[in-house]
């Protein structure tokens, strides 16, 4: 079970795929909101979720005052749920019609596609993405930056960090017992 932990949708559960996900923890979403906020990186934010899962952490963005946010997952699953939280965390927040998007599309296809900008980008991607997958979508993400954006990588602590692209800049990393939280910033 997933839940948001704050803001205008606070306590509302959310539906998680049957299997092929890993939801963030409620304690390390705590920390990454924490470290958002701390950044003033949240109210009004433009957010990309990539490999969203349940959605969870672009959600949970929209609870706190994000202006939009595209959730990104192509499971067939993933997809299904992305939809029925997204319109259920959208009237908690009487967010407008088209402000929270579930799309279904792997992320390399919809980094090549998408058009920008994004203030916000999470990205959880599965435990056996390589390092060069990631570093390769860290690049195309590039490009769809806002000048001042914050991007927040999840993984687990036996990975290596990430490889920053040329243009984002490290403010933090921190673990929260497996899962390590990076962050960075365009620079």
């Amino acid at each position: 079970m997933a839940r948001i932990i704050s803001g205008a949708a606070g306590s509302l559960r959310l539906r998680v795929p049957r299997s092929g996900t890993r939801p963030t923890s409620d304690r390390v979403r705590e920390g990454i909101f924490s470290s958002l906020e701390s950044e003033d990186a949240i109210a009004g934010a433009r957010v990309v979720d990539l490999y969203a899962g349940s959605g969870a952490l672009g959600l949970e963005a929209m609870s706190r005052g994000a202006r939009s946010a595209v959730l990104v997952d192509r499971a067939p699953d993933s997809s299904m749920v992305l939809k029925a939280n997204a319109a259920l965390v959208g009237k908690a927040v009487g967010a407008p019609a088209g402000a929270i998007r579930a799309v279904r599309q792997s992320v390399s296809t919809f980094l090549a596609a998408e058009q920008g900008p994004f203030d916000l980008a999470f990205l959880d991607p599965p435990y056996d993405l390589s390092d060069e997958e990631l570093a390769g979508n860290l690049a195309a993400l590039l490009p769809l930056l806002a000048d001042d954006a914050i991007v927040v990588v999840e993984r687990s602590t036996r990975s290596p960090a990430p490889r920053w692209p040329e243009g984002l800049t490290l403010l933090r990393e921190r673990s929260y017992g497996d899962t390590a939280v990076t962050i960075a910033a365009r620079s």
